[in-house]
């Protein structure tokens, strides 16, 4: 490693370590680096850099997706989740646990964010678990790993930003993305089978006959679930039908989260205020990151970076199954200081042609990364969920940990499921579009 490595490193390393913004800290990284290494003017570059990672087309649909999230979070969603999917949660063992996942599940597939589907869900079916005298661990460990499913089912944010700075289709990856979130959280609901046989005590005694309601009751209760299935339908369904393109289907998605918010009576001015602040803040926070880590990756690509690690990891002579493997430990060590969303926009441009070279699909890899990225999100001490869930319950973050744990290796497993059939993946972005 020459001095000129070191030297970005330790820039890279002490603007992060400082506590300013993510963007923030990669941007003046960035500039720093152009700076000291090229004679290139730093102005003109960012400004053009600036410009052309903004008005990327597939990016618009970013923003779109974020302002849905805002109006959902604000509904009675939650509730409605809960009365539709209890009837049918009960007839399993383990009962109601089930809701978490289940609606995290349904909650993903409309939302786009871990955060917001870990405090939509937890909101109202944690508080009702631990009401009941369900089990505290496994309930807020259920919920903690099911939040992550926000960033893998699509439409998830994540994925948008990995196709833009990938230069992949977002439609392709929201294909990509089904069947291994789906696979994930039938392992979620698995486990918590196989728990709740283990230890019949996390379902409290009242709640462990099979419930009697009438068939009939329980199609009555799925009323509830129409307005986010008819959500699910239109955004989905939209896309994958051929309808409408990523940015159009989220458009779609705005006006029919505005329509459900309007009919729960929670759409007002307040409330609008809240939605646009809350838009505003996290795609002015997206666009800053974007900008910097896009700036960051043309300076180290100008330094000959990517192409030495490339080199090097060449000279290691590294099976696929053991590039992947080193990836995962470089992910799982970073996401203990690192968001999810800084950690892709800054690997991206050093792993993406590591795999490539390594002979694993684009789409592929892409799944791969937003997986490893779910795992920072109850990784402390930064893990997003893990405060969540912090502030639902009170519970401390190490006692939250501790029962995320085995929701953590289910992901860890789901990862090398992925690298022996990457099928899972990669199957129906290929019938759907070739």
């Amino acid at each position: 490693m020459d001095l000129s490595a070191i030297a970005f490193l330790a820039i890279v390393f002490a603007t992060l370590l400082m506590g300013i913004w993510v963007g923030l800290a990669l941007l003046v990284s960035a500039a720093i680096v152009v700076m000291l290494y090229t004679s290139i003017p730093i102005g003109p570059l960012m400004a053009q850099y600036t410009m052309n990672i903004l008005t990327t087309p597939d990016l618009v649909a970013l923003p779109l997706f974020i302002i849905m999230g805002e109006f959902l979070f604000r509904t009675r969603l939650s509730e409605r989740l809960f009365s539709g999917l209890a009837p049918w949660a009960g007839l399993m063992p383990g009962r109601l646990i089930h809701v978490n996942v289940i609606a995290s599940t349904i909650f993903a597939s409309i939302s786009g964010s871990s955060a917001a589907t870990t405090q939509v869900v937890g909101r109202m079916s944690l508080t009702e678990l631990l009401r009941r005298g369900y089990g505290r661990g496994i309930s807020v460990g259920s919920l903690a790993g099911a939040g992550t499913l926000g960033l893998l089912i699509p439409p998830s944010s994540i994925m948008i930003i990995y196709g833009v700075l990938a230069q992949e289709s977002v439609l392709r990856l929201f294909a990509a993305g089904v069947f291994p979130g789906l696979l994930l959280a039938t392992l979620f609901v698995l486990y918590i089978v196989v728990c709740a046989l283990i230890k019949p005590d996390l379902v409290p005694e009242s709640e462990r006959k099979l419930s009697a309601m009438p068939m009939r009751d329980r199609l009555a209760a799925t009323v509830h679930l129409l307005p986010v299935l008819g959500l699910v339908i239109l955004v989905m369904g939209s896309m994958y039908a051929g309808f409408a393109t990523p940015t159009e289907a989220a458009a779609f998605g705005v006006l029919g989260a505005a329509l459900v918010a309007k009919l729960d009576g929670t759409l007002n001015r307040q409330s609008l205020r809240e939605i646009a602040k809350g838009s505003v803040q996290t795609c002015s926070m997206m666009g800053l990151i974007l900008v910097g880590a896009t700036i960051l990756s043309f300076a180290t690509t100008i330094l000959g970076y990517p192409q030495a690690l490339n080199n090097w990891v060449a000279t290691m002579d590294l099976s696929p199954l053991m590039l992947i493997a080193m990836m995962l430990v470089v992910y799982l060590l970073m996401g203990t200081f690192m968001d999810g969303f800084s950690m892709i926009v800054t690997t991206l441009p050093i792993f993406l042609p590591l795999a490539v070279a390594a002979g694993f699909d684009p789409i592929w890899f892409g799944i791969f990364i937003i997986v490893t990225v779910e795992m920072s999100n109850v990784t402390p001490p930064v893990g997003f969920n893990l405060f969540v869930i912090n502030k639902l319950t009170g519970d401390s973050v190490a006692y939250i940990t501790k029962h995320t744990m085995p929701f953590l290796l289910l992901m860890c497993a789901i990862v090398f499921i992925l690298v022996w059939f990457p099928q899972i993946a990669t199957w129906l972005p290929s019938a759907l579009y070739g």
